[in-house]
């Protein structure tokens, strides 16, 4: 009886909190309005919109101290409170200069704007009281001046307040549709004060007591009212550590959940090496595998011998040799009578995996045929390579169809063609998807469906940093190939100015007679009248007629079709072309040996993982490989005056000079790890992964760098509770079965997926 009125109670509560936002006092229905369109209906909504930052006391300063500091040598930012007395607008240059005075008790202090000069002085009115933050300096009158500071506006009210009992003020993001209907700074907090002090206490706990009481986690009542409120700097940081850990706590159950699956309700395919299928492939290699091949082979090896389904990460940096382990996975299956498919991000990559693994399957025959009888190491029939691609001829691509259904075709490639309903395996027993981040977990779903459970690898060239293994990747097996070919040799990389591009041309023609070929990239295919950039078709036309009317020149960018590009590729390795000028469809996996040069223009608008992925398209022979970044000549010239450390970059730095920070790591690493680790720093997951490819909710609280040793406490506890509760049917942990439900029943429908 006790636990039906229990249940009731907390409906009721849960009917309050799910009531709109209009009846709260000071907002009504034409301001109800403009929170929906920020995504904020209900009371429970508005509770849960945090702030973005916090004004505390123990951090501020007032003038005179902070004119003490200065002129004891202090060299970084403060917070300053004080009351606007004056303004003027004064010549400096073309567009003059906003100066604004400030006075607190102790003394003045001045702001100064060169930009957005009308903006700030409507921001700036006689008699209010800002925070003001920023890095000081002494004008050339000896004042204590901030240039271009953050700034919060601040109610007399709440100045008094914060300054005679140490309150800590909070501070929203106020959107466009907010600002509309009036509400400012002190009205939103007003508003969201009167949630929080009428509504709060209705919230429903959503962690185990079990981990609140061993943690000493606040709960979430007052996690809340601590967060928007906070009594203290104690009970803030209490607040935030509290939510950290409870989205990766919730993150890491949805991988904990998809892991149980794969381990505990799955079947799979026992897969093991039955002929000399495997041994007699290794030995038509002209090369050695390394010793890092071998060892992820032997790790692959053991997962597909097993019953259960293999569920694998195969990580490696662009031209280790992720390809070759991949087809000697797709052979073991073959040599059990399987079918195995190979899905890639572009029709041109496909088409080169088809044609080389068709070239080293017809090596393969030629080399272990008996005078009498066919290929006796594979069940006495040859292996049949596949190709599925959207953009084929409708009767070839039928008869692959046919192919594939009558078990005709033993190695399938595709690309998005493969997630078709008309595509029907036969017996499908492996699933490799290459540059895995590039499809979205509902993609990689299809295609799995179409198997029963058949073992899978997922391959990534972009290694993956260890907080992201350990959250998106989490449930996955993780192999890595840390070690490169023999003969490769380190790629120079070097960043240079725009003026320089004439020495460079004729580097390019010079090295010509060692056998180098060139790749010239662009970002643009043509020119753009809102963006100056570089433009390859113009280029193209103009280079052939100037600096390369001697030698021959080839075009590929993304509007030809995958046939067009596939002719070009052709060309370009049977060294019909010297030069190839290009955009970044030649980012991913194009392998062309004598490509030992490539030429990067307008290289600062390029994302770093891409960069480092455009610089694995050479040095893929035993010669010297260079990288040469071009951008514009005063930021190539101040890479010299700014040079960073950057193992030890600041939020600060990493935000001011993300284009400085991409060229200098790109000229100091090599290691696609390093590389990986400063995207994450510069990008953040979200922007690298996205919700849509990793199946999971974007982060609000935790950070991905920074917080190494949350994830990793939050993956124990996650896993420690479906390892003994799988179904979440305890007692303890029906807030959590209910919570997972309600907010993150999306990501659990892929709940199996890797």
């Amino acid at each position: 009886m006790l636990d039906i009125f229990f249940i009731a109670m907390k409906t009721e509560k849960e009917k309050i909190l799910n009531e709109s936002i209009q009846y709260l006092k000071s907002v009504g229905p034409k301001r109800a309005e403009a929170f929906r369109k920020v995504g904020i209906v209900t009371i429970k909504d508005l509770l849960f919109y945090f702030p973005t930052r916090h004004l505390d006391r123990t951090t501020t300063l007032t003038a005179a101290k902070a004119y003490g500091y200065l002129m004891n040598g202090f060299a970084g930012e403060l917070t300053v409170i004080g009351k606007v007395v004056d303004k003027e607008k004064l010549n400096f240059g073309r567009k003059g200069l906003l100066k604004v005075q400030f006075r607190d008790s102790t003394g003045f202090f001045e702001c100064v704007w060169f930009q957005g000069i009308k903006y700030f002085e409507s921001v700036f009115e006689e008699g209010n009281i800002f925070a003001v933050s920023g890095k000081p300096a002494l004008s050339k009158y000896g004042n204590l001046q901030f240039t271009h500071p953050d700034f919060d506006k601040i109610s007399e009210e709440e100045s008094n307040s914060f300054i005679n009992t140490g309150k800590i003020i909070p501070f929203y993001r106020i959107p466009k549709e907010l600002k509309t209907t009036n509400i400012g700074d002190l009205s939103l907090r007003r508003i969201i004060s009167h949630a929080v002090e009428s509504y709060a206490d209705n919230l429903e706990e959503t962690l185990p007591e079990e981990i609140l009481v061993e943690n000493n986690f606040l709960n979430l009542v007052e996690a809340v009212k601590n967060f928007h409120f906070p009594s203290s700097k104690e009970k803030l940081n209490s607040a935030i550590a509290r939510f950290k850990f409870e989205e990766l706590f919730y993150l890491e159950l949805l991988v904990a959940l998809r892991n149980h699956n794969y381990k505990s309700q799955l079947s799979g395919h026992s897969l093991k090496v039955k002929t000399n299928l495997v041994h007699n492939f290794l030995k038509t290699l002209p090369f050695e595998l390394t010793k890092s091949q071998l060892k992820v082979l032997s790790e692959i090896r053991k997962d597909m011998e097993e019953p259960l389904p293999m569920n694998r990460l195969l990580q490696g940096d662009v031209g280790s040799g992720k390809t070759i382990v991949a087809l000697i996975a797709m052979l073991i299956a073959v040599d059990n009578g399987f079918q195995a498919v190979m899905m890639a991000p572009t029709e041109i990559l496909a088409d080169q995996h088809a044609k080389n693994i068709s070239r080293l399957m017809n090596r393969l025959s030629v080399a272990h045929k008996e005078p009498a009888s066919p290929l006796v190491s594979q069940g006495g029939k040859e292996i049949k390579v596949s190709l599925l691609l959207g953009g084929q001829k409708k009767s070839l691509k039928e008869k692959n169809l046919q192919d594939i259904k009558l078990n005709e075709a033993d190695i399938i490639i595709g690309t998005h063609a493969l997630f078709e309903g008309k595509v029907k395996f036969n017996n499908l027993g492996l699933v490799i998807v290459d540059e895995q981040h590039r499809f979205g977990v509902a993609q990689r779903a299809s295609l799995m469906s179409k198997g029963i459970t058949p073992d899978v690898i997922v391959m990534s060239a972009t290694p993956i940093p260890r907080t992201l293994s350990m959250t998106v990747y989490g449930d996955l097996d993780i192999s890595v190939i840390d070690e490169m070919p023999k003969n490769r040799k380190p790629i120079k990389t070097i960043l240079r100015g725009d003026s320089k591009l004439p020495e460079i041309y004729k580097f390019i023609i010079d090295k010509m007679k060692d056998g180098y070929q060139s790749f010239i990239v662009y970002p643009l295919v043509e020119e753009s009248e809102k963006l100056e950039l570089k433009a390859a078709q113009t280029f193209y036309d103009e280079l052939k007629e100037t600096y390369f009317k001697n030698i021959n020149v080839g075009l590929i960018h993304g509007r030809m079709s995958w046939q067009e590009k596939e002719e070009v590729m052709m060309l370009f390795l049977a060294k019909k072309f010297d030069v190839l000028i290009a955009t970044t469809v030649i980012e991913v996996g194009i392998d062309i040996p004598d490509a030992n040069i490539i030429l990067i223009n307008d290289a600062h608008r390029f994302g770093l993982s891409q960069l480092h992925q455009l610089r694995g398209r050479v040095g893929r022979s035993n010669k010297t490989a260079y990288c040469i970044l071009i951008t514009k000549d005063e930021f190539a010239a101040r890479q010299d005056k700014f040079q960073f450390d950057l193992e030890y970059l600041s939020p600060v730095q990493l935000e001011k000079y993300k284009s400085s920070v991409r060229m200098q790591s790109m000229v100091k690493y090599s290691d696609g790890f390093k590389i990986a680790e400063m995207d994450l720093k510069l990008r953040g997951p979200g922007d690298i992964f996205g919700t849509q490819q990793s199946g999971f909710p974007e982060l609000k609280h935790a950070n991905l760098v920074e917080d190494a040793d949350v994830i990793q406490f939050a993956k124990k506890k996650a896993f420690e509770l479906i390892e003994k509760d799988p179904h979440l049917q305890n007692e303890t942990n029906l807030a959590v079965r209910k919570n997972l439900i309600e907010h993150y029943s999306s990501s659990l429908r892929y709940a199996k997926i890797a």
